[in-house]
């Protein structure tokens, strides 16, 4: 392919996308105190949630270095690249664009185009497909970067906290009221359509937070690409359940929330991501 794509690891793709569409995948690297791991390298999906769960305190997530960045970049020019296309985490909520970007300035005479996808987890793993299988079709670079820049401000995601602990943890909540919270079973609803934390609302109880999951996408005449993105949530089912009046589960991408995402979100954080029609 004359063009290729390039991502972070918050993307949440599974790996035979990755494989199939020839995509790589630079790292984020989560840190449990003194010991720090490369997300999907030495610390899996299944790891992270369980570290999670015992660890007293909320892990830090650093994005790559440049170098990183740059090194796929070269990797990608040396396997025949003419162009390479880097799509990232929301620049609202993290440094890895940034990085990216001072990599593509690093490498002189390679066609590196950095793209803000104001997204996350699946909402981010959407666009990359997207991205990945149109220059597989022989798109350029201008074409494959204008069809992610449209699809910007279509994707849409949203998602429903089973927890406050890790906003306790994170200092982002005082300790009354996160138990508050806890006895009330308050579920945050939160909007992150816009590359940035927004709070959407509360649900008293789990039921109710899916069911507003449920009722964003019912809301819209039409939606493409619907996600579901969950950090281990044991009743994924219940999900499926209530979309499948409109959406099928054949019609819906189940992909599992990483360390990157997972970090914030907590243990089985529920989101939808999808993509208006244009």
């Amino acid at each position: 392919m004359p063009v290729r794509i390039v991502t972070d690891s918050s993307a949440d793709l599974a790996a035979d996308v990755v494989e199939r569409l020839g995509i790589e995948v630079v790292p984020l690297s989560i840190r449990f105190g003194d010991e720090e791991y490369t997300d999907g390298v030495d610390l899996s999906v299944s790891q992270f949630y369980d570290k999670l769960a015992s660890s007293a305190d909320l892990p830090e997530t650093a994005a790559p270095a440049p170098g990183a960045f740059e090194a796929a970049f070269r990797r990608q020019a040396d396997a025949g690249a003419d162009a390479i296309v880097c799509i990232n985490l929301s620049s609202g909520l993290s440094a890895t664009l940034q990085s990216a970007q001072n990599a593509a300035s690093a490498t002189e005479g390679l066609d590196v185009r950095v793209v803000d996808s104001r997204s996350i987890t699946s909402g981010l793993g959407t666009q990359v497909r997207a991205a990945a299988e149109a220059a597989a079709d022989g798109a350029g670079a201008d074409d494959v970067v204008a069809l992610v820049d449209d699809m910007v401000g279509r994707t849409h995601v949203f998602g429903a906290l089973d927890t406050l602990d890790n906003l306790k943890k994170g200092g982002r909540i005082g300790g009354a009221q996160a138990l508050l919270g806890s006895l009330l079973s308050v579920k945050p609803l939160l909007d992150l359509s816009s590359g940035e934390v927004a709070e959407a609302g509360r649900a008293r109880t789990r039921r109710r937070a899916l069911e507003w999951l449920r009722d964003k996408v019912f809301s819209q005449p039409a939606v493409e690409h619907l996600c579901i993105a969950h950090g281990m949530a044991p009743d994924l089912d219940n999900m499926l359940d209530l979309l499948a009046p409109r959406y099928p589960a054949d019609q819906v991408t189940v992909t599992t929330i990483g360390p990157v995402i997972g970090t914030h979100g907590g243990p089985r954080v529920m989101g939808l991501t999808w993509v208006d029609p244009a």
